[in-house]
């Protein structure tokens, strides 16, 4: 490996050791919540996930926090609450791939437990001294394990809902897209249907022909005073639940083998 390849390298790893803090949790007690939208158009009714996903990150106090991952093509967080962890993904792709990055931060990995400081090189293990750190063969592939430990259930999708007017919002446990695209994205890219929904309604408008430009078109003056009150109702009904779920007891597999020794 060249020089110049192995500063790389050490500078992915550290970026990505410091982005993501991950301490052992049984099954149940992370979740990772993913806010649909266009990231190049906030303030649309078709980002409105995107807004909730901000506002979230506020309440849990790590609205300075996000980091980009280039691997998943989305911005990262990561927060607390009570004994559970969230990650909290904002992707950077447009809504109809947005499950692309979903799928991706959910099944890429760091496989922390072959990260060691190496005494010095061995050829035999196929270690490679690489700064502080060797890095084994296993490590640079990244198709090994998780690096949230998540099934589908665990992944929350908050996203926009046509047919529901504006300020209602609805938990919706699974089933199909009904329709949206972002939704579609990442049944097709975890090939689940199993995702909860936080459904933030936007009003359906009266002419067919006037659907796209409404989607895709910014709040009114008149909707963006309801805004605030919609995103602080949203955010109360998604914590309530995941604290809720995170309290049943659960016999998930033990993670630990993916985090630091």
């Amino acid at each position: 490996m060249r020089p110049d390849c192995c500063r790389r390298t050490t500078l992915w790893l550290s970026r990505a050791m410091s982005v993501l803090t991950l301490e052992p949790r049984p099954a149940g007690k992370r979740w990772l919540v993913a806010g649909l939208g266009n990231p190049g158009l906030p303030g649309t009714r078709h980002s409105v996930g995107l807004a909730v996903l901000g506002h979230l990150a506020r309440r849990l106090g790590v609205a300075d926090t996000w980091a980009r991952d280039r691997r998943c093509a989305a911005d990262l967080a990561v927060a607390s609450l009570e004994d559970a962890q969230l990650v909290l993904l904002r992707p950077r792709r447009l809504m109809n791939a947005s499950g692309r990055s979903v799928a991706r931060a959910v099944s890429l990995y760091v496989k922390w437990g072959q990260l060691r400081a190496p005494p010095h090189e061995s050829r035999e293990s196929g270690q490679r001294p690489l700064g502080r750190w060797a890095v084994t063969r296993a490590t640079i592939s990244l198709c090994q394990a998780e690096l949230f430990g998540l099934t589908a259930e665990e992944v929350y999708l908050v996203h926009d809902e046509l047919d529901k007017p504006l300020g209602k919002v609805a938990l919706k446990l699974g089933g199909s897209a009904r329709g949206h695209n972002g939704v579609r994205s990442c049944i097709s890219c975890l090939n689940s249907h199993a995702m909860p929904r936080l459904r933030i309604g936007i009003g359906r408008p009266a002419h067919p022909d006037t659907v796209q430009a409404h989607v895709l078109g910014s709040f009114s003056a008149a909707e963006q005073e309801l805004l605030p009150l919609l995103l602080e109702r949203a955010t109360d009904m998604l914590l309530d639940h995941i604290r809720e779920r995170s309290q049943r007891p659960s016999l998930g597999p033990d993670l630990s083998e993916f985090l630091p020794p």
